[in-house]
């Protein structure tokens, strides 16, 4: 019977070892990570703006034909900008200020064909 149990906690403890495997990354550049569509999104804090970092599977994603809006949204203040991308895995916006205790909506067009809405609330 201990046989039976050991083998059965083992065998759970590998499944779930297994779908943590693809779970949100960690973050990179030291934004803030969220996962959509499969992919992984970190928001840094910029200066003038963001940037948003795309990972697939724990590789850097093509950004090249991604672009979108980025809503910021800092208590009763709202500002939007457009993203476009800014080499390799990152796509970047300007004229925005990400503070603590925004909220951020990102609308990224051309994931896989699609547009993909990753929200962000900002510590």
């Amino acid at each position: 019977m201990k046989k039976l149990l050991s083998a059965a906690v083992l065998g759970l403890s590998l499944i779930s070892m297994n779908a943590m495997a693809h779970g949100t990354a960690k973050p990179q550049h030291g934004g803030i990570v969220q996962s959509a569509s499969d992919l992984s999104f970190e928001l840094v804090q910029q200066s003038n703006g963001a940037a948003i970092y795309v990972i697939d599977h724990d590789d850097p994603a093509d950004v090249s034909k991604m672009g979108g809006k980025l809503t910021v949204l800092n208590g009763a203040e709202k500002s939007e900008a457009d993203i476009k991308p800014a080499g390799g895995n990152k796509l970047e916006t300007t004229g925005v200020k990400v503070a603590k205790g925004s909220k951020v909506v990102a609308t990224i067009t051309g994931v896989e064909g699609q547009t993909v809405t990753v929200r962000f609330s900002v510590k």
